[in-house]
């Protein structure tokens, strides 16, 4: 008897501890035609983000959740701010296993990867965008690689940030005189 007390008592934490994250308990048998495989964090998808990680599958009840805020600093740069729901950023170092509501975000400008963030607060250095609309989007990653997923789309936030005023100019102390009619130096002045 003691030797099925055993079995039973590590199942039943698995069972007790994982829906208090963002997944519960599943089986291979739980397989549905686009899967690939299972794991107790949710199940690995056939489709994958543009760099090639897979998506993670999770119930949309308890999944993690992202906003991305983008605010103008007094600097001309952009701070970034990551607002989530049941998940923690991962420390430098953490191993590559997916655990539940737990990971990391990929920070994109217009597409193009500019930071993978433990934190949930970057700066964006001044003079980084021309003028015009842009995108700056965060996207959810558990630790092994995968991409965080509800529904088969990726958990990720979307801000636009407008830059306007003048494009950078070169000094004028560099751009040479000009010189004939109409300058300081040329004919004409009085």
């Amino acid at each position: 008897m003691t030797w099925r007390w055993r079995t039973v008592i590590p199942a039943l934490a698995v069972c007790v501890v994982v829906p208090a994250g963002s997944a519960g308990c599943d089986t291979s048998g739980g397989r549905g035609s686009g899967e690939v495989s299972s794991s107790p964090v949710g199940r690995l998808l056939d489709e994958h983000d543009e760099d090639g990680s897979p998506y993670r599958e999770v119930d949309e009840e308890g999944a993690p959740q992202v906003t991305v805020e983008v605010a103008p600093d007094a600097e001309g740069g952009w701070d970034v701010r990551l607002r989530v729901l049941n998940f923690r950023f991962s420390p430098d170092g953490t191993g590559r296993r997916a655990e539940p509501g737990r990971g990391l975000a990929h920070l994109e400008v217009n597409g193009r990867r500019v930071a993978v963030l433990r934190t949930p607060e970057y700066h964006l250095a001044p003079g980084a965008f021309p003028r015009g609309t842009h995108q700056v989007t965060a996207r959810l990653y558990a630790d092994d690689g995968s991409v965080w997923a509800v529904d088969g789309e990726p958990v990720e936030s979307t801000a636009d940030i407008t830059v306007s005023g003048q494009e950078p100019t070169p000094e004028s102390s560099v751009e040479p005189i000009p010189e004939g009619p109409g300058s300081p130096e040329g004919p004409g002045e009085a």
